[in-house]
């Protein structure tokens, strides 16, 4: 699980704790928090929630993002979520981040709000650098009125382009200010701390099993006794 020393302001790994840093996030999120690094049994964790729909792995990673809020100085007044565009929404038959908005919403004790809709989808963007995909982005979401602070989620942190067109669009809404919780997020080799993941969630859960209990691999659903348990 990710820990301090960080960057106060996007939780992103650092040498010493320092108040803003280079993986920041747009302007426009106020602060950014994630439990996890977007590496091995996580990142095939989050594949199986978006792409199979393994609804117990929304609430285990609900449990972790709560516990990396718990540091941000500041309740958010609703929360709401990064929506998918139509089309992608009726393939996958299933929203990953609405499920994970679901899983946090009652443990901060705020309401979750469908407040964003996507207007467009550009086209996937993982070979494009972080100006070329917040470009792709401007003006993809509109939102409904929104007041006080907001809590925007989504499964994971790149670039933080989807995270900040969404935010604009609440703050021209009304929101006073918008923050991002996200399962997991980007971590560069030179940032990435040894083990990233250690603690945060439930022992047993389908993403952190108990001592003595196979690891779960997340991309077949199912046990598998060659994979280690996560933290070693």
């Amino acid at each position: 699980m990710l820990s301090p020393p960080w960057c106060e302001r996007c939780g992103a790994p650092a040498s010493r704790p320092v108040t803003s840093c280079g993986d920041c996030p747009p302007d426009a999120i106020a602060i950014a928090r994630a439990p996890f690094g977007f590496d091995g049994p996580i990142r095939r964790s989050i594949h199986r929630l978006k792409f199979g729909g393994l609804r117990a792995v929304a609430d285990a990673l609900g449990v972790a993002m709560t516990e990396a809020w718990a540091d941000v100085p500041w309740t958010p007044s609703v929360l709401t979520w990064v929506p998918l565009s139509r089309e992608r929404l009726a393939a996958r038959g299933y929203d990953q981040a609405r499920a994970l908005a679901r899983a946090v919403a009652p443990r901060l004790g705020v309401p979750a709000v469908p407040l964003v809709r996507r207007l467009g989808d550009p086209e996937p963007q993982a070979r494009r650098g972080a100006a070329a995909r917040r470009e792709a982005m401007r003006g993809v979401f509109e939102a409904e009125s929104a007041s006080g602070g907001v809590l925007l989620v989504d499964d994971v942190l790149t670039t933080g382009a989807t995270g900040g067109a969404c935010a604009n669009a609440l703050l021209e809404a009304g929101a006073e200010a918008v923050g991002l919780l996200t399962a997991a997020r980007a971590v560069s080799s030179a940032r990435r701390p040894r083990p990233i993941l250690g603690h945060g969630l439930a022992s047993g859960s389908v993403v952190a099993p108990g001592n003595g209990s196979p690891a779960v691999d997340a991309s077949r659903g199912r046990s598998d006794p060659r994979k280690p348990t996560l933290g070693r």
